[in-house]
């Protein structure tokens, strides 16, 4: 039940209305305008206005049905769903053929979370209506409410099949597909829906979504292509046909195509980091850091725009300012993993070992558990002289690596140090057990115990 007016109609209702509160003067409307007025108030969220209205229509009304329907929907927007209940029963037995009392009725079951009673409320409205498009949408929203996303697909394809205008429609069927992984069954659907509305730049979008998902990428540009030269401003086409070029690496093309968004609507923080990653893959570093930063000026707190920066300048090996951005991602997300590892890492290159340690526990703390992320842990506690915190971290990673030679050749050489020759063996053991080639590992990060001649007979035995 929406407005039955068109605009200008509705618009004029509305003025006069508006008027008649104004001066307290009472004027004549019909029924149908009444109608149009309170739902125009419920729609924009003025409950109040939409109740003065409902009131002075019943009023001057009091037999009408639609008016009493809107009524309903009133109670049921309130929650008052007993009410709205009994006021249907009343009206039911003045006009059991109205469709719109069973339409209520399932909205009255479906805020009870009885959607399958919804279901069948709706199924009687279908014998009644003429509007057989928005029964179908309902009934497929009730069955996506119970998770039969199967059959709430075969509602909304029949609610196609009478409206193909009906764009809601056409996501949520688009949504069924994805959500079943049915991505191939979604592009033949897609490609059905185009025979019959070839000028749908909706579905040519999502026919690129589908190709995208699959990465065919190829197909995903030449379906999105058609989306923008329907609609030459559909701004979500152009930024999906920019992602898929980019995986094609076809930066410059993806540059244009993110350049066009930007005159569309305002430039998003998005769309220019992008343009910065592009321009930074076709080794074009002055624009690249010019994008970035004009990522961070339109949106100070995405961290993702700070993370690009650093890592521009990591590449560059500039590990000062790469510190100083690192940072400014921190600051927005300190429990990113990622980012405190990043800090390891670059405090790593400037010899802070204490700063590094401190990152990649952060990084372990915030579920990194990475093999990496355990032996650079590792070594900054040994460049720091804390062999027993180092073998600590160690004897941790082997709870997630048992059989890692990696940890086992470096608690090695630690054991060894700390006197520990016992345990040293045994680790030693293992790692020649499991990578013998690898053994000159121990030369190159312990060297004094390298020379150990316990060690080297342990190596020769394994040699033989």
């Amino acid at each position: 039940m929406r407005l039955s007016h068109d605009e200008d109609e509705n618009n004029l209702s509305l003025s006069k209305f508006e008027s008649m509160l104004k001066t307290n003067k009472v004027f004549f409307f019909d029924s149908e305008e009444f109608e149009d007025i309170v739902l125009h108030y419920m729609d924009t969220g003025r409950l109040n206005l939409a109740k003065k209205a409902l009131k002075l229509g019943l009023e001057q009304h009091p037999k009408s049905t639609g008016l009493k329907l809107v009524q309903v929907e009133m109670l049921v927007y309130e929650d008052k769903l007993d009410l709205a209940e009994k006021l249907l029963g009343e009206l039911y037995a003045i006009e059991p053929t109205n469709e719109e009392i069973y339409i209520q009725q399932a909205n009255i079951f479906s805020k009870r979370d009885e959607h399958a009673k919804a279901i069948d409320s709706l199924k009687v409205a279908l014998k009644y209506t003429e509007d057989y498009a928005d029964v179908y949408s309902m009934i497929g929203m009730e069955y996506l409410f119970m998770d039969d996303l199967e059959k709430a697909k075969e509602f909304f394809i029949k609610c196609l099949e009478e409206d193909e205008q009906d764009y809601s429609s056409l996501y949520n069927v688009v949504y069924c597909f994805d959500f079943l992984d049915q991505n191939e069954d979604a592009i033949r659907y897609l490609e059905k829906f185009i025979d019959r509305s070839p000028y749908s730049e909706v579905a040519w979008h999502q026919l690129g979504r589908q190709y995208y998902a699959l990465k065919n990428y190829e197909k995903a540009v030449w379906a999105f292509d058609y989306a923008t030269l329907i609609d030459e401003s559909f701004l979500g086409a152009y930024l999906e046909k920019a992602k898929a070029l980019e995986k094609l690496k076809r930066y410059q093309e993806a540059i244009d195509c993110y350049t066009i968004t930007t005159e569309i609507d305002d430039a998003t923080s998005f769309a220019l980091l992008r343009m910065g990653k592009c321009y930074e893959k076709l080794g074009n570093k002055e624009q690249a850091l010019k994008f970035y930063h004009k990522t961070v000026h339109e949106d100070p707190l995405l961290d993702k725009g700070w993370i690009a920066i650093t890592d521009f300048y990591l590449h560059e090996k500039n590990f000062q300012k790469a510190l100083y951005y690192v940072n400014k991602a921190l600051g927005i997300d300190g429990d990113n993993s990622f980012y405190w590892k990043r800090y390891a890492a670059i405090n790593d290159a400037l010899q802070f070992y204490e700063e590094a340690e401190l990152g990649y526990k952060k990084a372990f703390e915030n579920g990194d558990i990475n093999l990496d992320t355990f032996v650079l842990w590792a070594n900054s506690l040994q460049q720091l002289g804390e062999y027993d915190s180092a073998i600590e971290v160690l004897l941790q990673s082997i709870e997630v690596f048992p059989d890692e030679y990696e940890i086992e050749y470096r608690l090695a050489g630690l054991y060894y140090l700390v006197g520990d020759g016992k345990s040293g063996k045994f680790h030693l053991t293992n790692a020649l057990r499991l990578n013998f080639n690898n053994h000159t590992i121990l030369s190159e990060i312990f060297p004094s115990v390298w020379t150990k001649k316990a060690v080297q007979n342990l190596i020769e035995k394994f040699r033989n």
